[in-house]
């Protein structure tokens, strides 16, 4: 079984039927939730595309946040005249079960201006050797982002015995 959700949505907002012999996709909108696909015309997704309509999916109802604690400045960018604005991009199918194909906010802004990517960044990351996992965090306030990068630990200790490093689980 395969499924979606969000903290703000309190967890679970679709699941797939365990008969279903489909796979990729992530079942249909559950009874708590509205869902609606927007229109992303900078991203070419259309409510109104065939075969199958894309957007981003927008939710509402009583299992949906209110806003964020003390932050009305991140509540008014997620909400939209009452829908959560999620950021993922799906296509529905004629059936109703929907698949993820993009993300919608996949950038941010640093304070002087300048555009992140962090996924481009993090699949960059990727292609070491070395790095297991990396995430890329950057807020609008601060001129610069923090990659928090776990480490290919095997790969690490190999590469600092064939330098003549010093290695230990604890000195990393």
């Amino acid at each position: 079984m395969e499924g979606y959700g969000l903290t703000e949505v309190s967890g679970g907002a679709s699941v797939t039927f365990p008969e279903d012999p489909v796979s990729g996709h992530v079942g249909g909108p559950l009874r708590c939730v509205k869902w609606r696909i927007k229109d992303i015309p900078e991203m070419n997704y259309f409510s109104t595309d065939k075969p199958y309509p894309r957007g981003e999916i927008c939710m509402q109802g009583n299992t949906i946040t209110a806003g964020y604690y003390k932050r009305p400045e991140k509540t008014a960018e997620a909400m939209e005249q009452g829908w959560f604005l999620t950021g993922d991009v799906c296509q529905v199918y004629p059936n109703g079960s929907v698949k993820i194909i993009d993300r919608s906010k996949n950038i941010f802004k640093l304070s002087q201006g300048e555009y992140i990517a962090p996924e481009k960044i993090e699949n960059i990351f990727a292609l070491s050797p070395y790095v297991a996992q990396s995430m890329l965090y950057g807020d609008s306030l601060k001129n610069c982002c923090v990659a928090i990068i776990v480490p290919e630990m095997v790969k690490v200790k190999r590469w600092a015995e064939a330098n003549g490093k010093s290695y230990s689980y604890n000195s990393v």
